[in-house]
């Protein structure tokens, strides 16, 4: 091949100059034609695999030095039927494999527009935002040019939620200004519209369900409800499994409740002997080094084995948000400084974990209840309300706890066994959390973490303290998951079953 076509890139757009060497490699079989005018060196890949490669230095070729507008200035990508759409003063719609390039005739690159790839510009985010308030329609199979009003108001929540609404208004201020440069003063009006109307000092029409809930003060998290829907579909295909709890005497009730508070603590890593948490609950001792840690697991303690309080569940949002609020006082109240039964005032993560944003608590919560009552079965609605609340994360501190006495309420109600995590089980409990909230979006683990706990809780006999104690050591309980794992130990059903203990994955 010619030393100038050996300098070109893999796919390129050819012009007079080189058009003759073009024309002869083609013959000689060391190029292939894509289209009018584009040409590869990759004779073996699909033409649209070269094209989606090689996209913006083709599209430089064929319009050089023009702006990437319209729908595109936001996508920064193809749109879903391959159009780009661009300003440019020369050119008529060109088709490619899996492309269609679409220009326009309207004002080149302006000083708030930015410098792109290969001599292309790309509208700034406000331009950007007035461009895509321009009326289009789709015509000739085509996607419209410009994005409907809906995701122009979910891009503006999106802004806000991530950037606060200082910078909203700021965006607002800047499109006044390039408004006045590109003649497009009606599309500013609309934007100053939507802003205000987003931030509840306006009153104009919405399309978006996000962008309402937001305008009614009720703004809730998008990417947290796409997990809720993802659980709640997986929970629904779910065999429905009843697991009744048994009959307990007094005795029974009260280690179960124990043990459930215990773990549950030692699950959020308050540690302590058994000895040392047997005295705390039932004789009343407060470590003098610890007085805030025994104070959580009895507050705990005192949850879980009020009869009373263990079936009380949510009918509305209203009462979803009393109860998280209730239940995180009386677990949190040895912890002034964390605001019990109050929603966080900052955010909070775990890990690279981020939950909820403060302002999106509220609505995010209301907007997930809504799944949660259409669940059927108690192990269903059980593990919702314990995901939800962990992944809402609305408090400083104590969410873990408040999200798993949430979900034994739904057990206990319904007659049903509960759901505890000893301290082997913890990485087996977070690794489920992370697949569905982190990793990689898979409900499953979770659903077959919890119901193998739940088959653990039942087939263990909780008759005294001491006896359920030898048991629960019997079964590796106790152990430190980091080490039991490293010794090739697993959480052990009770003597007497074979089930094994399932992998996280």
């Amino acid at each position: 091949m010619n030393r100038t076509l050996d300098e070109l890139p893999e796919a390129f757009v050819s012009h007079t100059a080189i058009s003759g060497e073009v024309s002869r490699a083609v013959k000689a079989g060391t190029l292939r034609k894509l289209a009018s005018r584009l040409y590869t060196k990759n004779l073996d890949d699909a033409p649209e695999d070269v094209v989606r490669r090689n996209l913006w230095t083709i599209v430089a070729g064929y319009f050089p030095g023009a702006l990437v507008a319209d729908r595109t200035a936001f996508e920064a990508a193809p749109a879903s039927d391959g159009s780009v759409c661009l300003i440019s003063e020369r050119g008529r719609t060109i088709e490619i494999p899996g492309i269609v390039l679409r220009p326009r005739r309207g004002s080149g690159p302006t000083t708030s527009d930015m410098p792109f790839v290969e001599g292309l510009y790309l509208s700034s985010r406000t331009r950007a935002y007035l461009q895509n308030l321009r009326p289009s329609r789709a015509r000739g199979g085509r996607v419209p040019r410009t994005l409907p009003q809906a995701q122009i108001e979910e891009e503006l929540d999106r802004l806000i939620r991530r950037s606060g609404e200082p910078t909203v208004k700021q965006l607002r201020d800047e499109a006044r200004a390039v408004a006045a440069e590109l003649g497009l003063e009606e599309e500013a009006a609309r934007l100053d519209a939507l802003i205000g109307t987003l931030l509840g000092t306006r009153r104009s029409e919405l399309d978006s369900p996000l962008a309402r809930a937001r305008s009614r003060g009720n703004a809730y998290d998008p990417d947290r409800m796409e997990l809720f829907h993802k659980l709640h579909r997986a929970l629904r295909d779910h065999p429905p499994t009843v697991r009744s709890a048994p009959h307990r005497d007094g005795q029974g009730r009260a280690t179960l409740a124990f043990f459930e508070a215990y773990f549950s603590n030692f699950v959020e890593g308050t540690e302590f002997l058994v000895d040392e948490a047997v005295r705390i609950v039932f004789d009343g001792e407060i470590p003098q080094r610890r007085p805030a840690d025994a104070r959580d697991v009895v507050g705990t303690w005192r949850l879980v084995s009020d009869p009373q309080e263990m079936t009380r569940t949510p009918r509305d949002p209203a009462e979803l948000t009393n109860l998280l609020r209730s239940r995180h006082r009386h677990i949190m109240s040895g912890r002034p400084e964390m605001r019990p039964g109050e929603f966080k005032d900052a955010a909070n993560k775990a890990g690279g974990t981020h939950f909820v944003l403060p302002d999106l608590v509220s609505g995010t919560l209301e907007r997930g209840f809504s799944l949660y009552r259409s669940l059927e079965s108690p192990f269903a609605r059980a593990v919702y309300m314990m995901f939800l609340v962990a992944e809402v994360h609305p408090f400083a501190d104590g969410n873990g706890r408040v999200a798993r006495v949430m979900m034994n309420a739904e057990l206990v109600t319904a007659g049903e066994e509960r759901i505890i995590i000893p301290t082997a089980y913890r990485n087996n409990y977070l690794a489920a959390l992370r697949a569905l909230s982190r990793t990689d979006r898979r409900p499953q683990p979770l659903i077959d973490m919890l119901n193998y706990a739940q088959r653990w809780t039942l087939a263990v006999g909780w008759t005294s303290l001491r006896e359920t104690q030898r048991e629960l050591e019997a079964c590796h309980a106790f152990l430190d998951p980091d080490e039991a794992e490293s010794e090739g130990k697993r959480l052990r059903m009770p003597a007497g079953t074979t089930q094994p203990s399932p992998s996280i994955s």
